[in-house]
């Protein structure tokens, strides 16, 4: 394929001929024969985004599944409302995703038997490590003795025995790259091998076009009542002494603190990883950056979430919370990624949040935190096993490339979805704006 008069980041206009790399770059370049030609206009040319963490089988099923959380259900009569009225989905049951104890409380099986008994019901919590059953869907999954109905998603003791949900990989793969994004690293943590072999066959077959990465088996779900400094590091010395780098999710400071500790004992990959680092201490930037570990973080939860952080985080903290600008200049490796279905998919979301660290009410969360649009949108544009490392369009990089309607100064104004006028993957369009 031949784009003509694009217009790159540094300022440049040019011709660019692409495949499965991108070929050359340069002025009035001749089509070849039988080559495809699109016009860039003087529309901005990036490189493919690149979404660092996102979870592929939750963000298909979350496609057809209820939203129970805010802003879009925020009290306890319109929960109850929304789970009343809702169609099962072609299992039989009703899922829903996105809860959070602001709406209702701490659900439960009673709390759900009083509003939908004798259809299985099973809601998530925003967290994604949490699911609430109803009776009539723990007595489907065997476990109808049990107390509350309040289940960890990691535990395959119950989600093994779910009928398996047909998800459909093609729509989410046209929304991604909808956006823009060409590749995406999938974080799910207890990803087995045919899980991840049947996602590869879907890429393959071009059901899902989007490039695939996976962090599993190196992969690590910490929580606070359970942190073991010294199994963390001997977890981490194995995954070192295979050859696999790892990656830690860490949602809390003392998780991170913990993390920060096991990879010091274990000794560090070059491609050790942190997820979220939704908090981090002052004392904790120069140990990210002594240990060369790259962070990929979120700050699109603080356009999502942030008046919850602002009403139930002590203020002391709340400099600490899904921090960018400070990791930055501490020199430490940082990625954005969007943790969809768990945020919002959008990239350009969290690019924006990223620059203006706005609430949903319009307050400010730690402006400290705020960077520059050029600074955002490159940090969506690092390389799949190196996320800090950011790809440039030029010979030899990878045929994956965004098209943008807007000159580049425009889209860094904007950064919005709305501006993507061709997603190309390999050098074929995987999406076309029409």
């Amino acid at each position: 394929m031949l784009i003509r008069r694009a217009a790159l980041l540094d300022g440049r206009i040019t011709d660019i001929r692409v495949g499965a790399r991108i070929e050359e770059l340069g002025d009035d370049l001749a089509a070849s024969p039988g080559e495809g030609v699109l016009y860039a206009g003087g529309g901005t040319v990036l490189p493919g985004l690149y979404d660092h963490h996102v979870h592929l089988r939750s963000a298909a099923s979350a496609l057809d599944s209820f939203f129970v959380g805010p802003p879009g259900v925020s009290t306890k009569a319109q929960l109850t409302q929304l789970l009343s009225n809702a169609t099962p989905g072609p299992d039989g049951w009703i899922r829903a995703v996105g809860y959070h104890e602001s709406v209702a409380g701490e659900l439960d099986r009673t709390t759900l038997d009083a509003v939908v008994r004798d259809v299985p019901v099973r809601i998530q919590h925003r967290s994604g490590v949490l699911w609430i059953l109803n009776s009539e869907a723990l007595g489907r999954v065997g476990m109808a003795e049990h107390p509350d109905g309040r289940l960890r998603s990691a535990d395959r003791a119950w989600s093994d025995a779910l009928a398996r949900r047909e998800t459909d990989l093609a729509e989410l793969g046209r929304r991604i790259t909808a956006t823009g994004v060409t590749g995406v690293t999938d974080a799910t943590p207890d990803l087995d091998a045919d899980d991840m072999v049947a996602l590869l066959v879907a890429h393959r077959r071009g059901e899902f076009r989007p490039r695939l990465r996976f962090l599993s088996p190196g992969k690590k779900i910490l929580q606070d009542d359970r942190l073991d400094l010294e199994g963390l590091a001997q977890w981490i010395t194995d995954h070192h002494d295979a050859g696999r780098p790892v990656a830690v999710h860490c949602v809390t400071a003392a998780q991170l603190v913990v993390t920060i500790a096991a990879l010091r004992a274990a000794g560090g990959h070059p491609l050790d990883r942190i997820e979220h680092a939704a908090v981090v201490p002052d004392d904790s930037l120069a140990d990210l950056a002594d240990l060369g570990v790259t962070v990929v973080t979120q700050p699109n939860f603080v356009a999502e979430r942030g008046d919850q952080y602002l009403a139930e985080v002590p203020v002391a903290e709340h400099r600490q919370l899904w921090r960018v600008a400070s990791l930055l200049n501490a020199r430490v490796p940082v990625a954005l990624s969007t943790d969809m279905p768990f945020g919002h998919g959008d990239p350009w979301t969290a690019m924006r949040a990223a620059v203006h660290r706005t609430t949903p009410s319009g307050a400010v969360l730690n402006a400290n935190e705020c960077v520059s649009a050029l600074t955002a949108l490159t940090m969506f544009l690092g390389r799949p096993d190196q996320p800090g490392r950011a790809r440039t369009v030029e010979a030899g990089e990878p045929g994956d490339l965004c098209v943008l309607t807007e000159p580049p100064v425009v889209a860094l104004a904007e950064l919005d979805a709305g501006m993507v006028a061709a997603t190309i993957i390999g050098g074929e369009l995987a999406y076309f704006a029409m």
